[in-house]
């Protein structure tokens, strides 16, 4: 909005000249970001205070976390405000792909909305049921997957994409597939970052890791030097998403203020669905799909671990009669607290395995 605004009239105030800057609106994002997670977070603890919207906790998990049993939870909404605001205030909003990435966001939030107000509210354990929170996620991702067929972002084809670490190598799907690709990595993202929020600020602070890395992606593969001078594919008007992903990541630092153990408040379904759906959609309009689970190392352990431990289970209760376990509590960062780690040596350990993640992203800008 600021940039429509006060852009057209640089030639009369050399000064606004400045919002042309990808990089001075990004670092602006990312503070007004925090500005509004800090202004805005007060208000919604107290309005979700008020209204008695606890978190449940479940019997069998972890002992330490008995006691946290009704903190006050749906802090997703402090992310969403802390987003969605800058990218409005600095972002171009003539920007398709920073307009796709906000809508994906909002509607998985709304989604993860959904299934927290069903289990808070409604008292209904199950929450929103499983296959109608997955159909939800195939249907956006596959919905985004075919209107990119249908009208391409760039020069390469729809359904082109780049692979990690060979810059003259990349992956064509059939124009068929591409859709159910989309579907599995938005549901994929949104899903691993849901299952990683178990602990005070530990996927708040993995989605702010991840979403920055991405962000210096975008700047990168907006320009046509450096995507050139990169191996990188370019994408027009993708530079705009280093803005997103900089109000994401602002956001999500605004609310660790407030998640940080011990947590005043979780972000619930509603904040881990919109953050994994941000960053599923920012790799797809980047085409940058398989440098996601390399970013997100940690959500994708998370993930493994589960459909492992599932997987495991069954199999060993078919072939001997009872259930046998891989993990003694999963998702992963559990297994860990039931070793007996300290919940924020957990966090703490999970986060320098983020940071390892984001800077092998990283590397692949030169290692091609």
């Amino acid at each position: 909005m600021l940039y429509h605004l006060l852009f057209p009239l640089a030639d009369r105030w050399p000064v606004l000249n400045v919002f042309q800057y990808l990089s001075f609106r990004a670092a602006a994002a990312t503070a007004t970001a925090l500005i509004v997670s800090f202004v805005v977070g007060p208000c919604i603890l107290r309005g979700i205070q008020k209204r008695g919207w606890g978190q449940v906790v479940r019997a069998e998990g972890p002992a330490a976390h008995l006691g946290k049993a009704g903190t006050p939870t749906m802090g997703g909404l402090i992310i969403l405000t802390g987003c969605i605001v800058p990218v409005l205030l600095w972002a171009r909003l003539d920007n398709r792909l920073v307009l796709i990435a906000a809508a994906i966001t909002l509607c998985l939030g709304a989604v993860g909305f959904m299934d927290d107000y069903l289990k808070i509210v409604r008292r209904q354990p199950r929450g929103l049921i499983a296959r109608y929170k997955m159909i939800s996620q195939v249907a956006l991702g596959g919905g985004l997957g075919l209107y990119l067929l249908l009208d391409p972002i760039s020069g390469y084809g729809p359904s082109q994409t780049m692979m990690p670490f060979f810059k003259d190598v990349s992956v064509v799907l059939a124009p068929w597939a591409f859709p159910a690709f989309t579907a599995i990595v938005i549901a994929g993202s949104s899903n691993t970052v849901n299952l990683t929020d178990g602990l005070d600020g530990l996927a708040t602070g993995l989605a702010a890791l991840a979403v920055l890395t991405f962000g210096v992606f975008a700047y990168a593969i907006g320009r046509v030097d450096m995507s050139s001078y990169l191996g990188l594919f370019y994408v027009d008007g993708a530079g705009e998403l280093a803005i997103f992903c900089a109000a994401m990541a602002g956001a999500a630092i605004g609310f660790l203020w407030f998640n940080a153990p011990p947590a005043q408040v979780f972000m619930g379904d509603t904040g881990s669905l919109a953050l994994g759906g941000a960053l599923g959609a920012v790799a797809i309009l980047l085409k940058a799909e398989f440098l996601l689970p390399i970013v997100g190392g940690v959500f994708v352990l998370e993930g493994i671990s589960v459909m492992a431990q599932t997987t495991w289970f069954r199999y060993t209760r078919h072939r001997f009669g009872e259930g046998r376990r891989l993990f003694l509590m999963a998702p992963l960062h559990h297994h860990f607290e039931k070793l007996g780690w300290p919940e924020t040596k957990v966090v703490v350990r999970f986060y320098i395995l983020g940071i390892l993640c984001a800077l092998a992203g990283l590397a692949t800008l030169k290692i091609r």
